[in-house]
């Protein structure tokens, strides 16, 4: 179950993503004491033998700093006065060594934080298949997943969720409703549902889900076919949904377009590189990396592009890869960016995790504009910004002042 609620902008709450790794590594505890232990034997056996001068004395430097962890954490465990978990202190230590870089965007994640870290990114989950919003006192289903698990057992747009499994769900929302909602591949929970007068009382097969993160539709307006498309995230499912949605639109006679990636907060690189390739030519600059002091330009791979006008909808909500987006539209000219500066977060995360099911993240690089622009701090500055009003984040239906304006200038310009 998806679970959508508007509200304001609140930072502290909002986790953004940006990972430039499909797939993350695993090592548990004992393997990696003994990675640590070979590292310093091998490391220094190999450094004597390539080379007596300085840049060994760096790496026997490195490995009698890996050779210290190793001392403190078996001097601990053999000595200290009452008995100690070597997971928690491992875990520990490996806490310690991502703070100790003073990287907001590097931590550490329990296996509960990891597993909610990589659904999102990863675009999968167990659920039914609804996505719901909540109307005051109860959740109403707003969308129904066509083929998914609600929609065999019977539920429809508008439902109420009265109860799950006996639980009432009065009053309750996001986390904990989808708690009620978590369970096994393949079982079934009992879902009360009000329709009108009417409660129905469906069974529901719990199943793996694939997030519906691409929305789009034509707008008709003064003999105008506005094309939409909303994106949520850049999951690792992203781009099959986007070229469906893209190639829907394009049928039904779309004849310009509007991105809104407002509350995105990212997702994988490569699919900002696959959306952005769609739309430029092949050897034009998408963004550029940089690490260490080495930059590297990043081009499209694509030789079919699309050229009507567009409108790319951000907020400060708008993180990460979908900046990368944004950033590459404004450089090269290719879209007017409408709404307020997006958030800021111009560097990449790479996800190790352990057999325990908990994982760190941590920055291996930075990414720049086409034109080698940073965005750290600053965001992505709207080429028309338009402020939203207050109202649209408490009030259903409340009038949207960035798509409007969206819509004002491709009218124009069409």
């Amino acid at each position: 179950m998806n679970k959508k609620k508007k509200k304001k902008n609140n930072k502290k709450k909002k986790q953004f993503f940006l990972s430039g790794m499909e797939n993350d590594s695993q090592f548990s505890l004992f393997e990696v004491i003994v990675m640590i232990l070979i590292s310093v034997i091998f490391g220094v056996i190999i450094g004597y033998m390539i080379t007596y001068g300085n840049s060994n004395l760096s790496r026997v430097r490195s490995n009698t700093n890996l050779g210290e962890i190793v001392s403190a954490y078996n001097n601990i465990v053999d000595n200290y006065y009452e008995e100690v978990d070597e997971s928690q202190l491992a875990e520990s230590a490996i806490k310690g060594m991502v703070s100790s870089l003073e990287d907001p965007y590097s931590s550490f994640l329990d296996p509960d934080s990891t597993s909610s870290f990589n659904e999102s990114v990863d675009g999968e989950y167990v659920g039914i298949g609804i996505t719901v919003e909540f109307d005051g006192e109860y959740n109403r289903v707003i969308s129904v997943l066509e083929n998914g698990p609600a929609k065999k057992a019977g539920v429809q747009i508008n439902d109420l969720v009265i109860s799950i499994d006996g639980h009432s769900c009065k009053g309750i929302y996001s986390g904990e409703l989808q708690k009620l909602v978590e369970g096994d591949v393949g079982s079934s929970l009992e879902l009360v549902v009000q329709r009108g007068e009417e409660e129905l009382t469906l069974s529901v097969e719990r199943q793996k889900i694939e997030a519906e993160t691409v929305l789009g539709q034509i707008i008709e307006e003064d003999d105008h076919k506005i094309g939409y498309i909303r994106i949520s995230i850049f999951t690792s499912h992203f781009y099959t949904q986007f070229e469906k949605v893209l190639k829907r639109l394009e049928k039904e006679g779309m004849d310009s377009l509007i991105l809104d990636i407002r509350n995105n907060p990212g997702g994988h690189l490569v699919q900002a590189k696959n959306i952005l390739s769609r739309f430029f030519p092949k050897k034009t600059v998408l963004y550029q990396i940089e690490s260490n002091g080495v930059r590297k330009k990043v081009y499209s791979l694509n030789n079919q592009t699309l050229d009507y006008p567009m409108v790319v909808l951000i907020n400060g909500e708008t993180a990460s890869s979908a900046e990368v987006v944004a950033a590459c539209f404004q450089d090269h000219k290719k879209a007017t960016i409408v709404g307020t500066n997006s958030y800021g977060k111009g560097n990449v995360q790479k996800t190790v995790s352990f057999s325990n099911g908990s994982s760190m993240k941590f920055t291996i690089e930075k990414w720049l504009s086409p034109k080698g622009k940073s965005v750290t701090g600053i965001g992505v500055v709207p080429d028309v910004v338009v402020e939203q009003s207050p109202e649209f984040y408490v009030e259903p239906n409340a009038f949207d002042t960035q798509f409007e304006e969206a819509k004002r200038i491709l009218i124009k310009e069409s």
